[in-house]
């Protein structure tokens, strides 16, 4: 991400750790997906209650971000991502204890969630400030593939690793790369105060702009949850996929999620707009297209695929768009668009599980592909509020030039 030598050095650990921490992050919140059956027969829980690790997690993320970073907001980012981490350290290893009860492990998942509620609203800032202003996009890129890797990675070797060694054990690994993430910041992240440096504030502070988003991630994310949260009985009802073969779909879905941020990341910079535009127009044709050709398995693979690549890829866009368009302070801004993300699962998750009954699992994708098409609308009028704003701008610019001449 340019530059050599020591600082360098310093500014790629420092990166570095913080892609370590979000796998970790992310692979803890989904980890119990993979070890439900394990968890519940250990725990001697319903297989609902050890969801409900999974969905008050993310409920949790999403009520606690914003007042979290309020209280926060003065403590330097160094002191606090060094606590955040430990705290995921010692509730990791907490959740593996033998003979835990359900009860203390909802606390530790709680206490886990709390922690991610400020890491994700602190990460980019952290990151971003440590760069040239111009490179605040490209170092999202390589954040969110820290993210991203926890789903193509993270929570399959997590699972396997539980079903061999007993459900605990993975919580112990991700307790170790938490504390190798605490050490490394601790170590090379400099003291600053919070409100020093350019990743502090916005770039092109919007008030307009920065709604605009909210409500592009809440609308896409709730469509995208929407049919996704269901998408293993889509597999196996509408596209007559086995058992194995779902496995290796969502695999290709991981897959795709990875090279779909790969890909943008270095283009948050030079394109704002498209790449936030293009991946949720991507989303739309991904969730209609599956409602309308899920029956054909080869189009629903390809449509898996296609819907992988844009949902990674559209919060990754978001959070990049929050950093130039941010109405004040940046990660008071990025706790709002997590807080919005988290309230879309959670939305997402409820509208499939109602409309189920009603309308069968086909019909969720399509009521996702319509939240979808809300939000592409809703991206589609600010960029045209934006092109109607320069096209004055230039006009004023003319007839000032004109102006001048003339005297």
């Amino acid at each position: 991400m340019g530059g050599t030598g020591p600082n360098a050095w310093r500014r790629g650990a420092v990166v570095a750790a913080l892609m370590l921490a979000a796998f970790t992050f992310n692979t803890t919140e989904n980890l119990p997906v993979g070890l439900l059956a394990l968890m519940a027969d250990d725990l001697r829980v319903t297989l609902t209650a050890v969801g409900a690790l999974v969905t008050g997690y993310g409920l949790t993320v999403a009520v606690a971000s914003l007042p979290l970073v309020q209280v926060t907001r003065s403590v330097p980012r160094r002191y606090l991502l060094t606590g955040i981490l430990g705290l995921l350290a010692v509730a990791s290893w907490v959740s593996a204890l033998g003979g835990v009860s359900y009860g203390v492990l909802l606390a530790a998942r709680v206490a886990t969630a709390l922690a991610q509620a400020v890491f994700w609203s602190v990460m980019g800032p952290v990151a971003v400030g440590l760069f040239a202003p111009e490179r605040r996009g490209r170092v999202i890129g390589v954040l969110s593939v820290g993210g991203s890797l926890a789903t193509v990675a993270g929570v399959p070797a997590g699972t396997w690793l539980g079903g061999h060694t007993g459900w605990r054990t993975p919580f112990v690994l991700l307790g170790v790369l938490a504390l190798v993430s605490l050490v490394t910041i601790a170590a090379l992240l400099p003291t600053s105060r919070p409100q020093d440096g350019h990743a502090a504030y916005g770039a092109a502070p919007e008030r307009r702009g920065f709604r605009t988003v909210l409500a592009v991630t809440a609308l896409s994310v709730t469509g995208a949850f929407a049919g996704f949260t269901y998408v293993v009985a889509f597999l196996d009802e509408v596209s007559g996929f086995g058992e194995g073969a779902v496995s290796a779909v969502l695999l290709a879905f991981g897959g795709a999620a990875l090279a779909g941020v790969a890909v943008t990341g270095p283009l948050l910079d030079r394109f704002p707009r498209a790449t936030l535009t293009v991946p949720v127009a991507a989303q739309a044709v991904a969730l209609l297209g599956l409602w309308a050709t899920g029956h054909v398995p080869a189009a629903s693979v390809a449509l898996i695929m296609v819907l992988g690549a844009s949902v990674a890829t559209v919060f990754m866009a978001t959070q990049s768009r929050v950093l130039r368009v941010a109405p004040g302070r940046t990660e008071t801004a990025l706790a709002a668009n997590s807080a919005a993300y988290n309230v879309g699962i959670a939305a997402g998750a409820l509208l499939g599980g109602a409309l189920l009954p009603v309308v069968g699992v086909r019909g969720t994708f399509l009521a996702g592909g319509l939240f979808t098409v809300a939000a592409l609308v809703v991206q589609g009028r600010q960029l045209g509020a934006d092109a109607l704003h320069l096209g004055e701008r230039h006009r004023r610019v003319a007839g000032d030039d004109a102006d001048q001449f003339r005297d």
